[in-house]
Order: C-alpha cells, then structure tokens, then sequence
C-alpha cells in the first residue's frame, strides 16, 4: 500500500528523512507546488491531489502545513488512513496568534516582497526559536518562492475544517507554531517542538510503525 506525503510549508522532505516507516509500503512524496496567481485553496488541492491514485487503497500523511493539506486531499481522494504531524485537525485548533492573522486579515495585505529569499532566509532563522538546538535547521526549508510563502500563510489563517474523528494526530508539547494546549492529540511527543520529526524520529518511526500495522496486508 502507498503512504501519500505532503511535508511542511517552505520545507522538502529533509525533515522527515530519518523516520523508519514500515516495510511494506511504498513512500510517495509530494512535492509543493507553486500557487497559480488568485488560485483559491480548493483548486490548489485538487492540483496536490492529482498525483493521488485512489484506484487502490492509500493513506496519506502530512507534516505542518502538509497536514492540513492531507485533510483536504481526503476529502477529494478518502483515505485508509490520515496521519497529521505537527498539525492541527480543525480550525478550532487554531492558537491566538493564528487566529489573529484570520481576523485582522494581515497575512492577505502583508506585500510578496516580504517573502523574497533575503526574507526567506530570516525566516528560517527566526524558526531557530522553536528549535534552537537543531543545525541542520536551514537544510530543511527548502521551497522559498515568495507568492507561494505569502499565499500559504494566507490559507493557514484562513482555513477553516470540521474535525475528521479518522485522522491521527502526533504533537509535539513544546510545539510553538500548533500549541499542545489547543488540541487532543492522539500520541504526544515529550520534549518534541515544531521540527519533531527530525528531532525525534525515533519515536516517531515506532509510533508510525504501531498505527499502520493493520493496514500492511492490505
């Protein structure tokens, strides 16, 4: 069986390169595109969906951002399975300072200039907060175009879902980005902050390992 994997916004699949997932499925990556201009959010998906074979059954995994995405490729494409890390399962989810953004509608105003490379660098940097004992913090943002940065922030704010009670969510209780307090996450990774999955993949790859092994004869 295919596991379908979106990781987080601006970041290649670096992250999640150290996480042991079970043997017998095969990993499909895929890779962020970059937002056509005024394109809205469902078209978007439907594009990220396409690489989705739903002929056969699937599951779908995400990371950040990644995760949210996911939900939404389920809801075109059901899956066996959706696993979520380091995301949120609704909007309800959301922490104060995302809800802000929502609400004032700043990220819609914020210029594409903000986001260009020189931007993006110190961008990652400031991420250096939420993770400051990771080096190889730079490595993992990868996809810097500055339409697509402002365009994602945008749907962060903006996105609004119903809890799907299917998927399986993993956080972090030093997570900054997607507070513990806000949620109730199905696995709780102790000490894990937003980049958990490369922190501690370990324990992500033995959880991994526990929630898809009634799917491996499928």
């Amino acid at each position: 069986m295919k596991i379908y994997i979106v990781s987080g916004l601006g970041a290649d699949f670096t992250v999640l390169e150290r996480i042991e997932f079970p043997k017998n499925f095969e990993l499909v990556f895929i890779d962020w595109l970059i937002p056509m201009k005024n394109e809205s959010f469902p078209a978007y998906v439907e594009r990220m969906a396409e690489k989705v074979d739903d002929s056969e059954p699937f599951c779908l995994l995400g990371y950040s951002f990644g995760g949210i995405i996911v939900q939404e490729i389920n809801r075109l494409k059901p899956a066996e399975k959706i696993v979520i890390l380091g995301s949120i399962k609704s909007d309800k989810e959301k922490s104060r300072f995302i809800k802000t953004g929502e609400v004032t509608k700043i990220p819609r105003i914020l210029p594409v200039g903000l986001f260009n490379d020189k931007a993006a660098n110190v961008y990652a940097v400031v991420r250096k907060l939420f993770d400051p004992k990771n080096p190889r913090l730079l490595q993992y943002f990868k996809v810097k175009d500055p339409y697509y940065l402002k365009w994602s922030v945008e749907k962060v704010a903006e996105w609004k879902f119903e809890e799907n009670p299917k998927v399986i969510q993993i956080l972090g209780d030093k997570d900054i980005v997607f507070p513990i307090r806000y949620s109730k996450p199905d696995y709780v990774i102790k000490g894990g902050t937003h980049l958990f999955p490369a922190t501690k993949h370990k324990e992500i790859s033995k959880i991994l390992n526990e929630v898809f092994k009634s799917q491996e004869n499928n």
